[in-house]
């Protein structure tokens, strides 16, 4: 099946940064689209960003746009999102997706998951 793991996350000031990695192992991610979600308390899971298998097209939600990066290092098996100039509102627990089908900013359509790191952003 594969594993997926998120680290990263941490309490961080409004305006500073963070880079959250997302480690794959038990099988070769770099065959799959790779995304990030977010869930806030009590609010549903929200598409963030998502990357292609090579990394030559990237994917970002409006409110993260300009703002985060996502890319990717096949020969690591891993994919990053690095997120600058943070808002209180982006306080959530980010999760880590990979194999896509359907629409990709629907997390029905994402076959497996991370566990998910938090990320909190103080005003």
């Amino acid at each position: 099946q594969g594993e997926l793991v998120e680290s990263g996350g941490g309490l961080v000031q409004a305006g500073g940064s963070l880079r959250l990695s997302c480690a794959a192992s038990g099988r070769t991610f770099s065959n799959y689209p790779m995304g990030w979600f977010r869930q806030a308390p009590g609010k549903e899971r929200d598409f963030v960003a998502a990357i292609t298998t090579t990394g030559s097209d990237t994917f970002y939600a409006d409110s993260v746009k300009g703002r985060f990066t996502i890319s990717r290092d096949n020969a690591k098996n891993t994919v990053y999102l690095q997120m600058n100039s943070l808002k209180p509102e982006d306080t959530a627990v980010y999760y880590c997706a990979a194999d896509p089908e359907g629409t990709f900013t629907s997390d029905d359509a994402w076959a497996s998951w991370g566990q998910g790191t938090q990320v909190t952003v103080s005003s």
